[in-house]
């Protein structure tokens, strides 16, 4: 779908030097002096570069649109994360640093989101919260103030986090996998 320069906003993936770009951000700007274009901070999809473009607003670029599919996380295999298609049962395996540090919040059987273009994954989105439990919690300090006084714990899955003092090990609590922060007791 061609848009022209000026139509570009937040979120969108465009086509632009041969590659796949999200616009990160866009500022439309009218200088005083000769025509109006578009500020766009873009971001590689493949390799995570930044690059910043002025898109007048007689200049046409190409909206790519991804397919999003729900996908099963099965096993990680050496470097390799292995999920199935939902829908059609198929194996798809993903490099584990694709993800990043983010992939340390997989679970067996847990249901993400592969945004694909052309059959190739592009990103994961994984659920926005986890639970997990602690195992490895610092004892609190006496005499310390309530407020602020977080300390740090290692969960299950090897992360650290700091969490309140009346939370200790063996306990399972709610992760924020965006942010990677404590968010509430587990019910």
């Amino acid at each position: 779908m061609k848009l022209n320069g000026n139509q570009i906003t937040p979120g969108m993936v465009i086509q632009h030097q041969n590659g796949l770009w999200v616009a990160v951000k866009t500022n439309a700007v009218k200088p005083g002096k000769g025509g109006a274009f578009n500020q766009v901070e873009l971001k590689n999809l493949i390799d995570g570069r930044k690059l910043n473009e002025r898109f007048r607003a007689d200049e046409t670029v190409e909206r790519v649109r991804l397919e999003q599919k729900d996908h099963q996380f099965l096993y990680a295999e050496g470097d390799n994360l292995v999920f199935m298609d939902n829908d059609s049962y198929e194996q798809i395996t993903i490099p584990t640093d694709f993800i990043g540090e983010r992939a340390a919040f997989l679970q067996d059987g847990m249901t993400v989101t592969l945004e694909m273009h052309e059959e190739t994954p592009i990103g994961v989105k994984l659920p926005d919260q986890v639970t997990l439990e602690i195992v490895e919690a610092d004892p609190v300090v006496k005499g310390q103030t309530a407020a602020s006084s977080y300390k740090p714990a290692k969960l299950e899955n090897g992360l650290r986090v700091m969490v309140p003092p009346f939370i200790g090990t063996g306990e399972r609590i709610v992760v924020d996998t965006n942010e990677v922060t404590y968010l509430r007791r587990a019910d």
